[in-house]
């Protein structure tokens, strides 16, 4: 079981749909997740893309030297770039990351900010395109250890003696993370990538794609592992969890959710489109589990007005961690999570939940920190006793 956190690159704050409690996006923020994420535990962070956000990959080569073991899952967006040079970027920060690099594929699912940065391929043609661009990128990231160049003409592309002369630590290149619900991308996964991710949809959905992708991956001779992307609310109880949950909501307004409703159901993404489908626009402030606690607790509020990601884990620690392991037991290994505000959710689930997850996780978790008081020394004599859970036995 790997765990990530999330850098807020498009902003951060302690209520959703509104500029109250909002924080700045600002390197030293970003440099203070990035630290807690690392020290804490996590096995790394996922970096998100878009108009929306600070450059990823720049992003990520600034926050090697303040953070010690975190990797760092960058994207790749086939059409705003050439592969060959995109391959070169991805050797590059592999290495001076020393091995720190996982690889993000993100197709676009929204044609408006997509024309905006020059792309006008419908979705279907995307995916051609990224088929193409991946070929590409995987096969000068591979033939870089052996110093041989590669041809490709394709639809869209085309390369003639593309070489890598600096290859990565990775080998034969750094792994490739993709998420998407639609048949092209199902298919693109099964061919060519390495860990399928999916969005927080409920267990009998999720289980569904892994089946899907795994039968048809079967088909090239191939395996992939599997993630999934969600945010977490949790608390000591879980009526403070709930209570966190509608205070997240508490400053949103029935105008703003319409406006974002309205956005999402102009993209083209079907990722997107399962996602508001779960929230369908519900909401009521009185009551925020009513019609968005669509599996045991499991909230798609956060759907309301945030695109892409939408579903929440809500609830006491046990609670949190029995339905990670619920996912867990569907065939995924990676949990990619954030939580409003990102910083203080990153402490408080890797202090609340972590002793709860397999021994892998307690392990990571307990290695980052010199042995000693856990606590704050009473009375400036006394130790406090340790009242963490009782470890888990269970294997990773």
């Amino acid at each position: 079981m790997r765990i990530f956190w999330f850098i807020p690159t498009h902003g951060d704050a302690r209520y959703l749909g509104t500029s109250h409690g909002g924080r700045d996006a600002t390197f030293a923020y970003f440099k203070q997740v990035a630290i807690a994420a690392d020290s804490l535990g996590y096995e790394g962070v996922l970096l998100p893309t878009g108009r929306s956000c600070e450059d990823s990959w720049i992003l990520a080569a600034s926050l090697i030297d303040v953070t010690r073991q975190l990797k760092f899952l960058v994207a790749l967006r086939p059409g705003l770039i050439q592969p060959a040079q995109t391959a070169r970027m991805a050797a590059t920060l592999d290495r001076i990351s020393g091995g720190r690099l996982l690889v993000n594929l993100v197709t676009g699912g929204d044609p408006e900010e997509l024309e905006g940065d020059g792309l006008f391929l419908s979705h279907q043609d995307r995916y051609v395109l990224s088929r193409e661009f991946l070929t590409i990128w995987r096969e000068v990231l591979s033939r870089s250890h052996a110093g041989e160049g590669f041809d490709f003409d394709g639809q869209h592309l085309q390369v003639k003696g593309a070489k890598l002369l600096y290859p990565p630590v990775n080998r034969p290149y750094p792994p490739i993370f993709f998420g998407g619900s639609s048949e092209e991308a199902h298919e693109l996964a099964a061919e060519q990538l390495d860990t399928y991710l999916t969005w927080g949809e409920p267990p009998a959905a999720v289980a569904a794609k892994v089946a899907d992708i795994t039968r048809r991956a079967e088909k090239h001779g191939r395996k992939l592992s599997f993630g999934i992307r969600l945010h977490v609310i949790v608390r000591e109880t879980e009526d403070a969890a709930w209570q966190a949950a509608g205070e997240l909501l508490s400053h949103l307004d029935e105008s703003t959710v319409k406006a974002a409703q309205q956005k999402f159901s102009q993209m083209d993404s079907v990722g997107q489109r399962r996602m508001a489908e779960l929230n369908k626009g519900r909401f009521n402030r009185h009551n925020v589990r009513e019609g968005l606690e669509v599996y045991p607790n499991l909230w798609a509020g956060v759907g309301l007005v945030r695109g892409g990601a939408g579903t929440a884990l809500v609830g006491n620690p046990q609670q949190v961690a029995n339905l990670i392991k619920e996912y867990a037991a569907l065939g995924l290994d990676y949990f990619i999570l954030s939580g409003y505000p990102h910083l203080e959710e990153a402490h408080r689930f890797a202090e609340l939940v972590f002793p709860l997850l397999p021994r892998s996780v307690q392990d990571r978790f307990t290695q980052q920190a010199p042995q000693g008081p856990r606590g704050e020394i009473v009375a400036n004599a006394y130790v406090p006793p340790d009242t963490q859970p009782v470890p888990q036995t269970s294997a990773s």
